[in-house]
């Protein structure tokens, strides 16, 4: 798919996110949402990140803040945003009747060659997308948060998505500078969830039992299995942990399962536990919006550096 025209619906954190991305990749991108004092912030929003991404080196694309910003434009018409688009990537806050009524907006007013895409991070697009006459074309791509840091872009069809449109979906996602896997099908979490929320329920386990501190905790994971797992997969890390995955399962498979078997069950995420986790996080980072959004901004230049050293590893 060649630079041309995609619509983001939604002004938010993800919206002006996506902006960002597909403007650092060429394409004009016109930004809906229904008040204009909303597009006016997000605008402002933008420009101000992107001009901090420029002085610390960390802007993508070849084209400079100005050549990016001029690509984007604002529009409280849903019709005439998405009029010419070739991609219309839905970024409404996670709320399934909103999104539905989204879509059915869409369905109406779209041709039979854009794509309808959807930022859900948990909506099946079973639910999201059947009635829709439009359906083969629709299909959620799913950002990691901030998408315009963390390149992962989970694709998710809708049991009757045409496959053409997975595909066009994974090539403009490569365009841009994303990384896009694919799911075979849909599944409640899609992978990067599930994945996620293992990790998480185990975490909380160990916390609630009191094996372990909530600081030393986030430390086995930023200090230990996060190092690896920034370069390398789980899968990977298996294969290179022994001769291969064969080997590593005839040495640790009893291992596995023995450990396994001691996990508890899901976690209520709540009373005790969530008062000593919560007093623990709210100690290191306290619950105040100018120290949330300092420790986010660490965060995010920290993300950054890392995606730029990675693809300088990856280029030598």
């Amino acid at each position: 798919m060649e630079p041309g025209q995609v619509a983001i619906i939604g002004s938010g954190l993800i919206g002006r996110s996506w902006a960002m991305v597909f403007a650092a990749g060429g394409f004009k991108v016109k930004l809906y949402d229904v008040a204009q004092q909303q597009l006016t912030s997000a605008l402002e929003i933008i420009r101000k990140q992107m001009k901090d991404l420029e002085e610390s080196g960390f802007l993508k694309g070849s084209l400079s803040v100005e050549q990016q910003l001029a690509l984007i434009s604002v529009c409280t018409d849903l019709k005439a945003a998405v009029e010419g688009a070739t991609f219309i990537q839905e970024c409404t806050p996670e709320n399934l009747e909103l999104k539905k009524k989204i879509f059915s907006q869409l369905d109406l007013i779209v041709g039979d060659s854009a794509i309808l895409s959807s930022s859900t991070s948990c909506l099946l697009p079973s639910k999201l997308f059947t009635g829709l006459k439009h359906v083969k074309q629709c299909i959620v791509s799913h950002p990691v948060n901030p998408p315009y840091y963390v390149p992962l872009v989970e694709i998710v069809p809708h049991p009757e998505t045409d496959p053409s449109t997975t595909e066009r979906t994974y090539a403009l996602m490569k365009k841009i500078g994303q990384s896009p896997v694919r799911l075979n099908r849909e599944i409640e979490g899609f992978a990067l969830n599930r994945l996620q929320y293992a990790v998480i329920s185990e975490a909380w386990r160990l916390v609630s039992e009191g094996v372990i501190s909530p600081a030393d905790l986030d430390l086995v994971m930023s200090d230990g299995l996060g190092m690896r797992y920034a370069f390398i997969g789980p899968l990977e890390t298996m294969h290179l942990n022994a001769e291969g995955i064969s080997n590593y399962c005839e040495r640790y498979c009893e291992g596995m399962r023995l450990v396994l078997n001691t996990f508890g069950p899901v976690p209520e995420f709540s009373g005790e536990a969530e008062q000593k986790i919560s007093q623990a996080m709210s100690e290191k980072i306290p619950v105040i919006p100018k120290v949330l959004d300092a420790r986010r901004k660490w965060r995010d230049e920290c993300l950054a550096g890392l995606s730029k050293l990675k693809k300088q590893m990856k280029s030598d």
